[in-house]
């Protein structure tokens, strides 16, 4: 079980609000590290890359981009050190820190692992001709003509020195926790039928009866009867959001065998109770704890327009500010990628103009407030992360591409 974190918000400057572009413009801030990147990748037999692809990702490195595009102060040249974020660089150099995949001269499809940096590599802002580009050397070196490159690629695993998308420890305390199911699955899971000694709570170390098809696995999140999520706009029903509670292992399998009277018995299987968010009691359900997702997430905006709503808070707060998690009401079928940056909304009031001898209700200009970075993905909804917002957000509160 992942510790919870609890993190204190940091101010972030408001986002300046810019249309949107597609994923790779002609217009960007390229890295002249494509084609090094994709043979790379293709050598390593894990990033297939086409010709097409390869070509585009050239094509946008040499662009540059306008030096309009380039943020306030961003420096000549800077050194990664262990700690920095792909957000936080990107701050550093572009005034839309989703436009990462823009910094490096390729898109998402191109290569999909982002680990392309690590600490002590250096990175030098070129600017010639009314645009910049962004090239990579490493340590004191310089880059000429030819720009010396040292990518490492990896597996998907996180590595202890890699730079990851956004701060990981923002968003792994959810990716076991944080679960929407797409029916009432758990109406059939494993559940808890008895508890140690007769007790009403369970605590973390205590020991649980389980009736139900285990299914060969060992390690099981606990969860609360789950509810629906309704799409704000449409009420339809999008999944079920269970209270998670906490993490068990199962020590004993149950079994069936003939009684003393003759008779079949049922033996529950024991387990024992690993970790504890609230105490856990007789009739809350069980189900899997799936595969780790060590991916990491480069920050992109999408690749077309989107537009959607907040269903519910993740918790029970009223309101929800920044570093805390909202649930959305669209989802993969909707085009919606782990790494999705999106924008949100706060709808103009209606307010009287009292210049007016009529005194007319008039409504006042919908204003971008905050942003959202999308970090699990479900068929029909998502779950994202708040990186930034001015007022508290609520269900109902509108997003759209950044």
């Amino acid at each position: 079980m992942t510790r919870r974190t609890r993190f204190a918000p940091t101010p972030q400057p408001s986002p300046v609000q810019r249309s949107f572009r597609s994923a790779v413009l002609a217009a960007s801030l390229g890295l002249a590290l494509g084609s090094a990147l994709t043979g790379a990748a293709q050598a390593a037999g894990n990033y297939p890359i086409t010709d097409a692809q390869r070509g585009t990702a050239q094509r946008v490195a040499d662009a540059g981009v306008a030096l309009s595009e380039l943020a306030d102060n961003a420096p000549d040249s800077y050194t990664v050190k262990s700690g920095d974020t792909l957000w936080d660089i990107s701050k550093l150099f572009l005034k839309s820190p989703w436009r990462w995949p823009e910094l490096w001269g390729m898109n998402l499809d191109q290569i999909r692992n982002p680990h392309l940096i690590y600490p002590g590599q250096v990175l030098f802002l070129e600017k010639a001709g009314g645009r910049a580009r962004l090239r990579m050397g490493q340590g004191d070196s310089v880059p000429s003509g030819t720009v010396k490159l040292s990518p490492r690629i990896r597996g998907s695993s996180l590595d202890g020195d890699a730079i990851p998308s956004i701060p990981f420890n923002l968003i792994e305390p959810f990716l076991n926790e944080a679960v929407i199911f797409q029916g009432n699955e758990l109406a059939t899971a494993p559940r808890i039928v008895a508890t140690q000694e007769g007790r009403v709570l369970l605590s973390r170390g205590d020991t649980a009866y389980v009736r139900g098809e285990l299914g060969g696995s060992s390690s099981f999140r606990i969860f609360r009867e789950p509810k629906p999520l309704k799409d704000p706009g449409t009420g339809e029903i999008l999944g079920y959001e269970a209270v998670y509670v906490g993490a068990s292992e199962a020590i004993r399998a149950g079994e069936t065998r003939t009684g003393k009277d003759g008779k079949p018995e049922i033996i529950p299987a024991t387990f024992a109770v690993t970790s504890i968010r609230q105490e856990a009691n007789v009739g809350d359900r069980l189900a899997p704890v799936p595969a780790r997702e060590f991916s990491n997430y480069a920050p992109h905006a999408p690749a077309s327009p989107i537009a959607g709503q907040i269903v519910s808070l993740y918790g029970d707060a009223l309101t929800a500010g920044q570093n805390q998690i909202v649930a959305l009401n669209r989802g993969a079928r909707d085009g919606v990628e782990r790494g999705h940056v999106l924008a949100l909304w706060r709808d103009g009031a209606h307010v009287i103009d009292k210049t007016d001898p009529s005194r007319p209700t008039i409504k006042l200009p919908d204003e971008r407030h905050g942003m959202l970075f999308v970090f699990r993905v479900f068929d029909r909804m998502s779950y994202a992360l708040i990186l930034s917002v001015k007022d508290p957000v609520k269900p109902g509160d509108r997003f759209t591409q950044p």
